[in-house]
């Protein structure tokens, strides 16, 4: 559903996953979420995209030396080896190669899940929705560093427009008509879930 007009889009024509800063370093300062959990979460959103065929874009920042970024496993695991965009900005979308790499998939619901919530998933989705994007968080695969800021942050997403989402609903969402072979794969991820 469009967060704009309210009228319903098909996520599985019309929709792109990001994964923002789900990377050493970075995962382990959330504290709303076990890591076992937010890995099962980012696997799961992972074979959902892989399924359905969604684009993906994963967005990193420099490691804590400077260096590169060392993403989870997770995404990887389900994927194979993922370009990685590199960003300096609090917002994916004032980094231009970001900003054309979402452009050029056509796509206009973007899923987005990372660490922290707070910085990594507000920012591009409150930017997202100013640009006209129906946003979704996936809530299973994001982490906070605090409760009480990253309840302040969802808040703040959702009073601007932001659609909260699961990894089941959304695969539900996704999946449709369950006599559907992708439906089906949908609904074993559903089940996992």
């Amino acid at each position: 559903m469009s967060s704009q007009t309210g009228a319903w889009t098909d996520p599985s024509r019309d929709a792109l996953v990001i994964f923002a800063d789900l990377q050493q370093g970075i995962v382990e300062r959330a504290r709303t979420v076990e890591r076992a959990r937010l890995g099962q979460g980012v696997t799961d959103l992972a074979e959902l995209a892989k399924i359905f065929a969604l684009p993906v874009i994963v967005t990193t920042v420099p490691g804590q030396d400077g260096g590169p970024a060392v993403l989870i496993p997770e995404i990887e695991a389900v994927l194979g080896p993922v370009e990685r965009k590199q960003r300096v900005t609090t917002d994916l979308f004032d980094n231009e190669p970001i900003r054309q790499a979402i452009e050029a998939t056509g796509r206009t619901t973007l899923l987005i899940a990372g660490v922290a919530t707070e910085v990594a998933v507000q920012r591009p989705s409150l930017s997202g929705v100013r640009r006209g994007y129906a946003v979704q968080v996936v809530l299973d695969a994001c982490g906070g560093v605090s409760d009480r800021s990253e309840q302040a942050a969802l808040l703040r997403m959702v009073q601007a427009g932001v659609v909260l989402t699961s990894v089941p609903a959304l695969a539900g969402e996704l999946a449709a008509d369950f006599t559907q072979p992708r439906a089906q794969q949908a609904l074993g991820v559903l089940m996992r879930a």
